[in-house]
């Protein structure tokens, strides 16, 4: 056998052919080397949908692969127990074929995970061998850059990111002279909130535009079938799974959203309605983390459409927001502070998650929608995200480490360097306000404005105490009150503090054994549960 000069490490969510460690591949003297490994999908206890889109796309990828030519080791995973040729972990599996193969020099594109990045090093080491590790241009920003950009700031708010990136790169920018750049936004304003974040009505969503889903071909229907004899125990449905796991399925999936839901994105983003799980959202983030939609074509995509007058400013910057700013600012906060980030718990949060988010068995009804449409699809909006599932773990006081965990399990868009400053810092605000200025709290007054769960709830959202009230209101002011001293000081948070003020002992005493019942799991679960 010929030597080898370069093995090009490929990760599960690197699946893009032009990506930097493919800089200078030569097909007679290197080789691809991709691992399915059972690791990936237990460190965390991997939901069916989320475990299939990232095996179904690396297959994919892996076709893709030997169709340009590039030869390939491919480990794949069986139903069964590991052979000598499969290992269990990505750097078990590797060191095994780097003894197989003895390349040279082990290259790849930079990983996008903490543990998969010491992992790979390690082994790399052990082996002896040099790794080349290379810039991902699948963002718009380096590490680097976000390093740089937080050195000369006190505070790490994502708005004034989201600002230096529309000048840096000409988004949505006014026309200047010729030759001349623009420091003004298109339209006098950076941002149209304002404008944004409707809710349906009583009417309800009218003629939502269909998902853009995608019929499983032989490859994911031989990964589905592993799914469910391997990880049987593990959480989540596959009858609906239709997601787009190749390279021409993302791009349908990106024109879609552009003709059919762009242009009431941005009025509709923070609503929600019972048994509509895709409303007017993008569901554009899994195929964007695993690298099969570059951030530059989408962006281009939405401005494009409104300089055609296909979709208002106020959605298509709303959605440009989440690409350009939010999503590299995330992924800038992640590499930043890691590792040490993972551990933060600035509220000393040290409840156990609720079982019940594992099977959405609870009678809540705007959790339970918003759980059980998260076990089926692998999916959830943003705002059920953030102030549903995220807002209930964050007052309940769930140590945020299982809160990480969970959203990392069951999401199929999960990758470790978007979810996790989501869910610790947005989310749960265990980093204590480095990406937020003030908690995310709200009463369940919040959920019944953006949709009409409550309606059909047997809780009511204006109680905080007896057996009707919202566990949401309830442990809101419940919140408030063990927090109180460090939210005092917070001046977003004076009014809210001053409404704790107004009430009596015995309103704070119902309000904390409401709370201590809900925390002994004696309220909010499903009686058929």
């Amino acid at each position: 056998m010929a030597e080898l000069r370069n093995l090009i490490v490929v990760l599960g969510d690197q699946l893009d052919l032009e990506a930097a460690a493919f800089d200078g591949f030569d097909a007679d003297l290197d080789a691809v080397w991709m691992a399915e490994v059972a690791e990936e999908s237990t460190h965390v206890w991997s939901s069916k949908p989320r475990t299939v889109m990232f095996l179904a796309a690396m297959r994919h990828f892996a076709l893709a692969l030997q169709a340009a030519g590039r030869p390939l080791h491919y480990t794949r995973l069986h139903n069964g127990p590991e052979t000598p040729g499969r290992a269990g972990s990505l750097a078990a599996q590797l060191q095994a074929d780097i003894d197989r193969l003895r390349p040279a020099q082990l290259v790849m594109t930079a990983p996008g995970d903490w543990r998969v990045l010491q992992a790979i090093t390690a082994a790399a080491a052990a082996a002896g061998l040099p790794l080349d590790i290379r810039e991902d241009r699948h963002f718009f920003n380096s590490v680097r850059d976000f390093a740089a950009h937080a050195r000369v700031r006190k505070s790490l708010r994502m708005e004034y990111f989201y600002r230096e990136q529309r000048k840096r790169h000409g988004v949505l920018m006014q026309a200047a002279g010729p030759g001349q750049a623009s420091d003004q936004p298109v339209g006098g304003q950076w941002n149209f909130d304002a404008d944004n974040r409707e809710s349906f009505g009583k009417a309800g969503p009218v003629a939502l535009p269909p998902r853009a889903a995608f019929a499983l071909d032989a490859v994911t229907l031989e990964v589905t079938a592993l799914v469910e004899a391997r990880f049987a125990q593990h959480p989540g449905q596959l009858d609906s799974f239709a997601w787009p796991v190749t390279r021409p399925q993302a791009l349908q999936s990106l024109q879609a959203f552009i003709t059919d839901r762009l242009p009431l994105f941005g009025r509709y983003q923070d609503a929600m309605w019972p048994d509509e799980p895709w409303l007017y959202h993008a569901h554009l983030s899994a195929v964007l983390n695993l690298k099969l939609l570059n951030p530059r074509e989408v962006v281009a995509a939405a401005e494009a459409a409104y300089h055609e007058g296909h979709a208002p400013l106020a959605s298509v910057e709303g959605f440009i927001r989440q690409i350009l700013g939010w999503r590299e600012y995330v992924r800038g906060i992640y590499w930043t502070l890691m590792p040490g980030y993972l551990e933060r718990n600035a509220l000393d949060a040290q409840e156990d998650l609720p079982g019940w988010y594992w099977t959405g068995q609870t009678d809540m009804a705007c959790l339970r929608d918003a759980l059980q449409q998260t076990l089926q699809h692998g999916y959830a909006n943003h705002i059920q995200r953030l102030m549903v599932t995220g807002l209930y773990a964050l007052m309940l006081g769930v140590k945020p480490q299982q809160v990480h965990a969970w959203y990392l399990a069951v999401y199929v868009d999960a990758v470790e360097w978007a979810e996790l400053p989501n869910t610790l810092g947005m989310s749960q605000y265990a980093d204590g306000g480095v990406m937020g200025s003030k908690p995310y709290i709200a009463t369940g007054k919040y959920i019944q404005r953006m949709g009409p769960h409550c309606k059909g709830c047997r809780y009511d959202p204006a109680q905080r105490s007896g057996d009707k009230a919202c566990p949401f209101t309830t442990l809101y002011w419940d919140f408030l009150m063990r927090h109180e001293k460090m939210l005092a000081v917070n001046p977003r948070m004076v009014l809210q503090i001053k409404n704790v003020a107004r009430l009596t002992s015995e309103d704070k005493q119902q309000v904390i054994e409401r709370a201590a019942a809900i925390r002994r799991g004696e309220v909010g679960v499903a009686v058929n549960g």
